[in-house]
């Protein structure tokens, strides 16, 4: 019997991560994450899985990002009780993550029934912190190369990525047959993670587009925080940094300290204002054997690499309200980094209408959530129940993508020594999927398909 493949999620969007793979009685997940940004795909979050969650034996997990792990406590919660397969970086990354995914679920349907902003009655989470608590006891760690078997007959390897701490492409053997799923590709030559490492072969590719159809721009890219910096000082402001909790804002921290050392910028009070961002920053000190030579190479002078020299920790949230009153110039890197909820949302209400105020984006911002909408130009913003006039200076870096580009993406895939037979385009928004399967057609000449969501295919 042949094994199947069918696209559940991160087709046709950068979101929900979820690929089901079945032969025989062996039913597996690739990822399991959720949807994020316009409102028709959060809706999907709530569906039940369209595969059984109890009928599930396992889900391989290739990195903590929410849009690729976040599923996983609704999964539970729907009857799923196999292991979760991911490295140990991902591992202890979502023990802080899950936990605070569900906080998250918890405290906007409170939010929403002492204000009534919501249709249902009550409303309810998601899912809960109980349900993350639970998932949680279903990790097991694999490390780096190491074959493991998550199905019988079924063998299977995590390779590093080099996207954030912990992310692995993922390798299954079945059924004779060889798949590789990419997970999210990290980039070449940038500090802190290693490069993605190169796979010889396989039968069948799933590899990510979400810059299918770009290439990221070749200046420096700390060169754009610098003059974000010098804006901030000039005007006596706040510069303020949306970022992802884990991998962006360990590289924002990593850039100031070394363009301080550089005497590029002077030292600002900076202020890490993400409980979640904190813990993650430990856990990357704890994981050396990810960090590639640059960071070592700080490691060993004694530095602490991530520590700009008026480095604040903003554990609470009455450390954060104090901000409000706290005049500039000084930087506060807070999550979410879309700017589709946590502490941001109450510095952007406070300090978007300021025409003193800077905002720097450092990273993705997905269809429909407030960061893309900001970046597009808008010039008024409807956040924690009011509607907010923007009149701060909107700066963009696309140079901070942890995604490899199209270019990068064509560089990895020239570590093949031979072509997969089938090459399945998945995670990215669809001009970014169709950019790269015509690239890959034409100049590869591979066969490439752009997956569809809901598609089932063989891969025997």
């Amino acid at each position: 019997m042949s094994a199947t493949l069918t696209f559940l999620g991160a087709a046709g969007t950068v979101t929900g991560s979820k690929h089901y793979l079945q032969s025989g009685q062996t039913r597996l997940l690739l990822d399991c994450g959720l949807f994020q940004g316009l409102k028709e795909l959060r809706l999907r979050n709530w569906a039940p899985c369209p595969v059984p969650a109890a009928s599930i034996g396992g889900v391989l997990l290739s990195h903590a990002h929410i849009d690729h792990s976040g599923a996983l406590p609704r999964l539970g919660r729907e009857g799923f009780r196999g292991p979760i397969y991911c490295t140990p970086g991902t591992a202890d990354l979502l023990k802080i993550m899950l936990p605070d995914a569900a906080h998250l679920q918890e405290e906007e349907a409170d939010f929403s029934n002492r204000h009534q902003t919501s249709k249902h009655q009550p409303a309810l989470p998601l899912f809960t912190t109980a349900d993350a608590d639970q998932v949680l006891t279903q990790v097991r760690p694999v490390g780096f190369n190491d074959s493991f078997s998550p199905a019988q007959g079924v063998t299977a390897r995590f390779i590093n990525a080099g996207h954030i701490l912990g992310a692995g492409l993922v390798e299954v053997s079945i059924d004779g047959r060889t798949l590789v799923f990419s997970g999210d590709l990290g980039r070449y030559g940038v500090p802190i993670m290693r490069d993605p490492d190169p796979v010889p072969a396989a039968d069948v590719l799933l590899v990510e587009s979400t810059y299918g159809n770009r290439l990221h721009p070749a200046d420096d890219h700390r060169d754009r925080l610098v003059s974000a910096v010098q804006r901030t000082v000039e005007k006596k402001g706040w510069l303020l940094i949306p970022a992802f909790a884990v991998g962006r804002s360990q590289e924002i921290l990593y850039d100031l300290r070394e363009l301080e050392d550089a005497a590029r910028i002077p030292s600002l009070p900076v202020y890490l204002d993400s409980p979640m961002a904190i813990e993650a920053t430990a856990i990357y000190a704890r994981h050396p054997e990810e960090h590639d030579q640059d960071l070592k190479r700080v490691e060993a002078s004694g530095e602490r690499p991530f520590a700009p020299k008026r480095l604040r920790i903003c554990k609470s949230a009455d450390d954060s309200k104090r901000l409000n009153d706290t005049d500039g110039p000084g930087i506060i890197i807070a999550g979410s980094g879309m700017a589709t909820g946590g502490r941001i949302l109450h510095h952007f209400a406070r300090r978007l209408p300021d025409e003193r105020t800077t905002v720097l984006f450092v990273g993705y911002q997905a269809a429909g959530t407030r960061g893309r909408l900001l970046r597009e130009g808008a010039r008024e913003m409807k956040m924690l129940g009011q509607s907010v006039p923007v009149r701060a200076t909107i700066m963009v870096s696309d140079s901070y993508s942890a995604h490899a580009d199209q270019g990068e993406i064509l560089r990895w895939l020239g570590g093949f020594t031979r072509p997969p037979e089938t090459t399945y385009i998945v995670h990215g928004e669809p001009d970014a999927a169709a950019a790269l399967q015509a690239l890959i057609a034409s100049q590869l000449k591979w066969r490439a398909v752009v997956a569809q969501d809901g598609q089932r295919v063989d891969i025997g």
